[in-house]
């Protein structure tokens, strides 16, 4: 879904910090960060990742999400990453052999918005592409988070558990509630506009002929007024229905460029 304004200034404001333990891929933490920064995300910090950092596969991937990769934190250990933070969760699709209160991934956003908006810190842990984190690894989250995936196919991709979470995070924000573009409509046509559609084409029709059946005109006529109505057109719009009605009520009145003239020699009927 393209559609990035460069115009437009990152924010910084409070969030999640989005941790990636032992991430193998490049690829993997490009496609994260990119995800991050749909949402509003920004602090990114890696455990270990395979390939060192920085990474050449991992900018190539983040679709220009420079503010997140210029911000990324690598660290030796988990318990370092996570030192900080007041509320830690982590990501897993397995069930796990531990008492850990499991949260659905929208509860988990509220309860996290909660300890940001009181000025604390909170991360979402997220594991390797191959097997995830290791229990000893979910065991120093605060509880788990899961998402309501088929069990059969329980298995995510890193960047897309990243862009689901971050997802659910922007849902709880003040800038989550609006759409970016949601408010471009003009508005409505006034009544008196749309009664003189009504007007001029029920008038076309009555001369064309349509109403065969006088007794069913005005069934008919409330069905044509009731559809009109649930398109909301807007003034220009229906200046453009009008054009089209009084162009087809001409019709009769232009040459037909179309219509084929008789071969010479070859007559028509009355010759």
């Amino acid at each position: 879904m393209a559609g990035t304004d460069r115009s437009q200034e990152a924010s910084f404001k409070p969030g999640p910090a989005i941790i990636l333990v032992e991430p193998q891929l490049g690829e993997n933490i490009g496609a994260a960060a990119r995800a991050m920064a749909n949402f509003g995300l920004w602090d990114m910090r890696l455990v270990r990742p395979r390939d060192g950092w920085p990474n050449e596969k991992a900018i190539a991937s983040a679709s220009k999400a420079d503010h997140v990769l210029d911000r990324v934190r690598v660290f030796e250990t988990l318990e370092e990453a996570i030192s900080d933070l007041k509320l830690v969760y982590a990501t897993t699709a397995r069930s796990r052999d531990m008492q850990k209160e499991v949260l659905g991934p929208e509860q988990a956003a509220a309860n996290m918005a909660a300890y940001i908006g009181g000025g604390q810190g909170v991360g979402l842990l997220f594991g390797r592409e191959r097997w995830g984190l290791l229990n000893d690894e979910v065991a120093m989250a605060d509880a788990i988070v899961t998402l309501p995936v088929e069990p059969a196919f329980a298995s995510l991709n890193i960047a897309q558990a990243v862009l689901l979470m971050s997802y659910e995070w922007r849902r709880t924000s003040e800038a989550g509630r609006a759409l970016p573009f949601a408010d471009g409509l003009d508005d409505a046509a006034p009544r008196e506009q749309l009664v003189g559609l009504f007007e001029h084409l029920e008038a076309v029709l009555d001369q064309s002929g349509f109403f065969t059946t006088p007794d069913k005109r005005p069934s008919m006529v409330n069905n044509l007024r009731t559809a009109l109505t649930r398109g909301r057109f807007t003034a220009q719009e229906i200046r453009t229905l009008r054009g089209v009605i009084s162009s087809i009520d001409r019709r009769h009145e232009r040459p037909n460029p179309n219509r084929q003239k008789p071969i010479k020699g070859q007559g028509s009927a009355e010759d």
